[in-house]
């Protein structure tokens, strides 16, 4: 493997558990009944494991959007055409887009970059790290070079190093590309070993005979460039998109930078699939926002052994569940800072001793 992602491999450490236990300690004082906050507080708890305190906050928020296109658009797989990347990756700046319209409203910040759109990108909002224009043809040919994935991989975590520098909190990551679905379908099926039936769904919205020649243009790429399950980059590499490397650099490098990582959709799972099987440490530092209407989700996420916080229907990508899960990941800090202790409610929880530590709740 490459010595710089060795580096940042080796920068990525478990949780404290000393702070976890604290932070369970502390949930067990406040004023309800033990457990009664749910996935609040466990957030909580993997929060303080995450930064090693108590009591946290989230103010600081960023959504990366990573952006490009694939070269597998020549088959005919995508009912959209390929220059509405360029369109949204623009109005992702201009606070036009779903993402962006939710992101304003909740207050957190959108960062759009570049890693390899198919056309010049006329705007100086949208940071430049284009390392080609769109993958190569994976029906074809490998998507891109073992070099160039590294290099998608590596501006990602240059990303949550920039995040870290500028004081964000906690980050999300999402995408703009026109057939990164088929690229995720390819790439899960691949770590997964499952046929392209079994992973793949219809994106954006596609015909019948699209849907099928979908499926059949996975399956044979996966026959004919036989990428290693057990390497990642490899499969990146041959049936990925500059996207999907991209955005599994952000989840490892903020693993490494101690941040909360908050996963969107179904190709931001694949992307942490990607970067968990790089570094099985990173899963800790994952939250999941929505569960995504692609079927690919439910396999990627069972592959991770994580649960979304909330299920809307939602399919459109962009990042839109992250700045949802800010939210909730922000009441999860607020109860923690701010809830009442039996003993400044003055409530004598002695009646809790019996039930406490035991599951006297479920019928």
């Amino acid at each position: 493997m490459d010595s710089r992602l060795e580096e940042i491999i080796s920068r990525v450490k478990d949780l404290d558990g000393h702070a976890m236990e604290l932070a369970r300690q502390r949930q067990g004082t406040l004023a309800k009944p033990p457990g009664s906050l749910g996935k609040l507080e466990d957030i909580s708890v993997q929060l303080a494991g995450i930064t090693g305190k108590v009591n946290n906050r989230v103010d600081q928020r960023r959504v990366i959007v990573m952006a490009a296109d694939n070269g597998v658009y020549e088959e005919g797989v995508s009912s959209s055409p390929q220059s509405v990347t360029l369109a949204q990756t623009i109005n992702l700046t201009r606070g036009l887009t779903g993402c962006a319209v939710i992101a304003r409203h909740f207050g957190s910040q959108l960062q759009v970059v570049d890693v390899g759109v198919n056309a010049r990108v006329e705007c100086p909002d949208v940071i430049d790290r284009k390392i080609a224009y769109g993958t190569k043809n994976l029906a074809k040919e490998p998507a891109m070079t073992r070099d160039q994935a590294v290099q998608a991989v590596l501006v990602g975590v240059e990303m949550a190093s920039a995040a870290a520098a500028d004081g964000i909190r906690i980050v999300g990551v999402g995408e703009m590309g026109i057939c990164n679905t088929t690229t995720s379908s390819a790439v899960l099926a691949a770590l997964t070993g499952l046929s392209a039936l079994q992973v793949t769904g219809r994106g954006g919205g596609i015909t019948d005979s699209a849907f099928d020649k979908k499926k059949n243009v996975i399956d044979a790429a996966l026959a004919l460039h036989r990428p290693d399950k057990n390497d990642p980059i490899d499969v990146l590499s041959k049936v990925g998109g500059f996207d999907i490397a991209a955005m599994c650099g952000v989840f490892l490098g903020c693993a490494a930078e101690r941040i909360p990582v908050v996963v969107d959709g179904f190709i931001s799972v694949v992307a942490a699939l990607c970067a968990v099987r790089l570094c099985p440490l990173v899963r800790n530092y994952l939250i999941m926002s929505h569960e995504s209407y692609e079927v690919g989700y439910v396999v990627a996420a069972k592959q991770l052994g994580l649960d979304a916080l909330f299920n809307l229907g939602m399919r459109l990508g962009e990042g839109s569940g992250c700045p949802i899960a800010f939210e909730i990941v922000s009441a999860a800090c607020t109860v923690m800072n701010e809830m009442a202790t039996f003993e400044q409610a003055e409530i004598n929880d002695d009646y809790l001793e019996e039930i406490r530590g035991k599951d006297c709740f479920t019928v």
